[in-house]
């Protein structure tokens, strides 16, 4: 049965959605059959993955209002391994439409209950802020992965956050854990990024994952050729950075993995 694991912070600009389309990539290619699932209305997870959002007609808001199944929904994406169920604006109206629904927190867990057995895991990209369709994800979930900015400001609303996630376990899902922490937008050359990442492993301790992933160029250009770093450019430092992230998540949960033994190949298989 699948690990859900929801990625997930309600500060905007972290790096979820680029946490979530690289580490479901990199999954894929240690051979892990991954899906991800684009909570958030923007889309950009779908469009990361090289699907046209204005095309998609079985969504996850059809999947959440009941209008089809998660089977139904699935797309696959250019990444062998790698199935998405996507996300358009459509989703926006979800969040006023679950408001009248009994039992509207579990909406999505019910919906995807069918396919955990499917996947070896799935990722939840959410939106930037706490509202039903994040209440959906963290109830369908696993586990919580933290992307948090190597700045100052990450460190606000750090509480909001942990208290969300300590009312979703008491009210919703007991089972939630915490993923991990990983520090995103990170360069070691300023005193206060490394300040505020040191802040940050002395919080969540051994939950901080030791990868910290780097200011990309590579990472800001892969979303606009709908390709994720894989794809794009495995070998630069964000390419290599997200490598090593999974390879951390994946040893934490004692998952064995197929080594890459040569990552610049992952471009060319893959094309």
């Amino acid at each position: 049965m699948a690990k859900t694991i929801a990625i997930a912070n309600q500060k905007g600009g972290v790096g979820k959605t680029t946490t979530c389309v690289n580490l479901a990539a990199f999954f894929a290619a240690f051979g892990k059959h991954v899906l991800v699932i684009d909570n958030d209305p923007q889309g950009n997870a779908s469009s990361g993955l090289g699907i046209e959002k204005h095309k998609v007609k079985k969504s996850v808001y059809s999947l959440i209002v009941g209008d089809c199944t998660a089977k139904e929904a699935i797309v696959g994406t250019g990444v062998d391994g790698l199935d998405i169920i996507p996300s358009n604006i459509d989703l926006a109206g979800a969040e006023v439409e679950l408001v009248g629904l009994e039992n509207r927190e579990n909406s999505l867990k019910r919906a995807i209950a069918s396919i955990k057995n499917d996947y070896d895991y799935i990722f939840i990209d959410c939106p930037p802020f706490i509202g039903l369709l994040t209440l959906n994800a963290l109830t369908a979930a696993d586990s919580i992965l933290i992307p948090m900015q190597g700045e100052y400001f990450a460190l606000e609303g750090l509480s909001q956050l942990m208290n969300t996630i300590k009312l979703t376990k008491k009210i919703l899902n007991p089972s939630l854990e915490i993923e991990g922490v990983v520090v995103t937008m990170f360069n070691s050359r300023t005193n206060l990024v490394n300040s505020v990442a040191e802040e940050i492993t002395r919080y969540f301790g051994k939950k901080a994952f030791s990868t910290r992933i780097p200011r990309s160029v590579r990472l800001a250009e892969a979303p606009s050729f709908g390709l994720p770093i894989t794809q794009f450019d495995p070998t630069s430092t964000g390419g290599i950075a997200y490598k090593n992230l999974a390879e951390e998540m994946l040893n934490r949960n004692r998952d064995p993995f197929t080594p890459i033994k040569n990552l610049s190949a992952l471009k060319k298989k893959n094309q």
